[in-house]
């Protein structure tokens, strides 16, 4: 979390890590302990596209389209990531995946659905944060291309 905060801060993110009482590892428990619509929960999904790591991120309201995916990232195959992939990629588990503070840049994808959403939430590397933000902030910050997800 406290490195999560650190790369926000430095990329001019406008929203604060918050602290959940209860962990939300999905869409679903993020938005009840938030009060919002799933839609607006950025899910960090990781997908091993060709041996690479591609993050999408996805409104809680979607499922990835990995063949869509794939032709979108110039992969042959798209298919999900498993839990060591992604924690060596990203440096954090999954449930609590950020989008910012990976050891190294992963290409990154942003769902176009999440615009629809004043405010969007996103973990903050950890099951029990998350931090506020904007659809195009998450871009800004993530240097993701905006796209349909499904």
């Amino acid at each position: 979390m406290a490195k999560v905060s650190a790369v926000l801060r430095e990329l001019g993110a406008t929203g604060e890590v918050v602290v959940l009482t209860d962990p939300a590892p999905t869409a679903a428990t993020a938005a009840a302990q938030l009060g919002c619509e799933v839609g607006a929960i950025a899910n960090s999904l990781v997908f091993d596209a060709d041996g690479e790591p591609l993050l999408v991120l996805t409104s809680g309201a979607h499922r990835v389209d990995t063949s869509l995916i794939a032709g979108v990232a110039g992969a042959a195959k798209v298919r999900r990531a498993s839990p060591d992939f992604v924690k060596a990629a990203t440096g954090q588990t999954i449930g609590g995946v950020a989008p910012v503070g990976h050891p190294a840049p992963i290409r990154t994808l942003v769902d176009t659905w999440l615009a629809k959403h004043e405010v969007v939430w996103a973990a903050a590397g950890h099951v029990h944060t998350v931090f506020p933000t904007t659809f195009d902030e998450l871009v800004r910050v993530t240097g993701g291309t905006p796209v349909e997800v499904e």
